[in-house]
């Protein structure tokens, strides 16, 4: 890192101890930094480009202070080398695909069930697919974060660290609100993702998709917008209609696995794709000792990958495409496999 939480607290010495407020976690008495203000106004040019209002620059400019709490939590998130040891995956599972997950899950997949059987027509993205990761990413919409998007943006972008990323989720949310969305509604977590699905702003305005046709996408209160808008997610991200995400399977005590081992170098989220196999289609994969360890056997000619996530002798799983759309999401195996399998559980 460039520069440490302590030399920034230093350039933000003009906030008063105490002065956090709960809730979008904004700061009363913290003075003008002139450095902070230069860099908003040098943002001007880029948002003109964009059709932002100067009005709303002008609004919102003056009311903007770092926050040095989102620098902390940006600053103390985990790292992991490439060759740093990875957990088992089974104490993720129990803990994310829970019973009262589950249980939460399967009400609001039912007290949905005639939009998301609309949309799941309309985009092949199954309805269960929709629910877990509703139910992964806000526990079903009861946990959407606080912290005001546009002032942690600000301060994420000011801070310099990982601007090319932060800074144009800045110049996002700035449209969102040129566009009539409302300040208020404008709140998340630290790092700018919002509402219950969790996009970032710059999806929300890529992706984002009116589910209850009242002309407004609202991914903060309508469950509807944000089912659908998850739907149009995966379709963007090369949903297959018709074939599952992945099957649990058992490997034999036999399995050459040097035989399927991978062939090439994956330019994204190596530490992800590296843990999987080359792609074999499921007759291949059978013919080779690899048995369901329950559910219907995908069709014969549908490519997949092996993983083994908490090693050889524990379940395993072939993973499709489609699961490549949920790493997409979140390029996390632990996540796309606890929503795969969040999701089995919310249609039974």
């Amino acid at each position: 890192m460039r520069s440490t939480i302590h030399s920034l607290l230093l350039r933000f010495a003009v906030i008063t101890a105490g002065s956090l407020m709960a809730g979008a976690g904004m700061t009363q008495d913290m003075g003008q930094d002139p450095a902070f203000r230069s860099y908003l106004e040098s943002l001007r040019p880029k948002a003109t480009a964009m059709g932002i209002r100067p009005a709303t620059l002008d609004s919102v400019f003056p009311t903007l202070t770092p926050n040095p709490r989102v620098v902390q939590l940006d600053q103390s998130q985990p790292g992991g080398g490439a060759y740093s040891p990875i957990p088992n995956f089974e104490p993720y599972r129990r803990q994310h695909v829970d019973a009262a997950r589950i249980s939460r899950g399967r009400t609001a997949y039912l007290a949905n069930r005639a939009r998301l059987s609309r949309i799941e027509a309309e985009t092949g993205v199954p309805e269960e697919i929709m629910v877990a990761i509703y139910g992964h990413e806000t526990n079903y919409g009861s946990y959407v974060g606080d912290f005001d998007l546009i002032r942690s943006l600000a301060t994420l972008s000011y801070e310099g660290r990982r601007r090319s990323l932060f800074e144009p989720e800045l110049l996002a949310t700035l449209k969102m609100l040129d566009n009539g969305v409302s300040r208020s509604r404008l709140v998340g977590s630290w790092a700018g993702a919002t509402g219950y699905p969790q996009f970032l702003p710059s999806v929300y305005l890529r992706l984002g998709k009116d589910g209850d046709g009242d002309g407004r996408i609202d991914i903060w209160n309508s469950e509807a917008d944000a089912l659908a808008s998850i739907a149009n997610y995966f379709v963007n991200a090369g949903w297959r209609r018709g074939q599952p995400w992945g099957v649990a399977v058992s490997v034999p005590a036999t399995f050459d696995r040097a035989s399927v081992a991978a062939r090439t170098t994956p330019a994204r989220c190596p530490r992800v794709f590296n843990r999987h196999s080359r792609w074999l289609s499921m007759a291949e994969w059978r013919s080779r000792g690899i048995m369901a360890s329950g559910g219907s056997w995908p069709a014969d000619g549908v490519m997949a990958t092996l993983l083994e996530p908490d090693g050889p002798g524990k379940t395993a799983y072939l993973l499709t495409s489609n699961y490549r759309a949920i790493l997409d999401y979140n390029c996390s195996n632990f996540y796309a496999l606890s929503v795969g399998l969040l999701a089995d559980a919310v249609r039974q």
